[in-house]
């Protein structure tokens, strides 16, 4: 069985919407505590472009840039997840590894305080405030991902996946923020293309 075409594509959009609702919930709950970001929310190609951080779109959005982006694609098994597997598959019979792998990529990127008009570096304060913001962040998409990605697979037990490390990226060109990994198993769904023989 091999991977339906749309298997990659809708889960990083349920990925990306589990996490903002998470950001939203904790941002009602949490006095100060920003959303999800009303402008910059989106599924992208590649590496992600530090497009804003901190201009929101209106008087009443939320500024920052969420994204969720596939750092890889590989082959596994069902016993060593998520190691790579090391067997080398035949072209015959179009059989897919026992187990798909893919490696996502969550990054949020907040407003950083820097240094004034007149050069002067952010105060302590500023730093203090920008530090809570980023460790709630870093608190709530860690949740977000542990309880949204079982249910993204119709299995009685969820779907597998093993979380990566989470790291704070930045501060650069006023943001600040984190990139969270995880690699989830994806499921053969849809049989393989005809082949005609050779």
């Amino acid at each position: 069985m091999a991977l339906t075409p749309l298997a990659i594509h809708d889960l990083t959009e349920a990925v990306l919407g589990c996490v903002c609702v998470a950001l939203d919930t904790t941002a009602a709950t949490v006095d100060g505590q920003p959303g999800c970001p009303s402008c910059r929310t989106c599924v992208v190609p590649g590496a992600v472009a530090w497009d804003s951080c901190d201009d929101p779109c209106s008087d009443t959005a939320t500024g920052g840039q969420l994204t969720v982006s596939v750092a890889r694609l590989y082959a596994s098994s069902d016993v060593d997840f998520p190691a790579e597997s090391s067997s080398v598959q035949g072209v015959r019979g179009c059989l897919p590894p026992p187990m798909t792998a893919l490696e996502l990529v969550v990054t949020l990127l907040r407003c950083a305080p820097t240094f004034t008009e007149h050069g002067c570096p952010p105060s302590c304060e500023e730093l203090s405030a920008a530090s809570r913001v980023l460790h709630v962040d870093m608190v709530t998409v860690y949740n977000a991902l542990l309880c949204c990605l079982p249910g993204t697979e119709q299995r009685r037990r969820g779907r597998r996946f093993v979380m990566g490390a989470q790291r704070t990226i930045g501060p650069q060109g006023g943001c600040v923020g984190l990139e969270q990994r995880v690699t989830v198993a994806l499921p053969g769904c849809a049989p393989c293309p005809d082949r005609e023989s050779p």
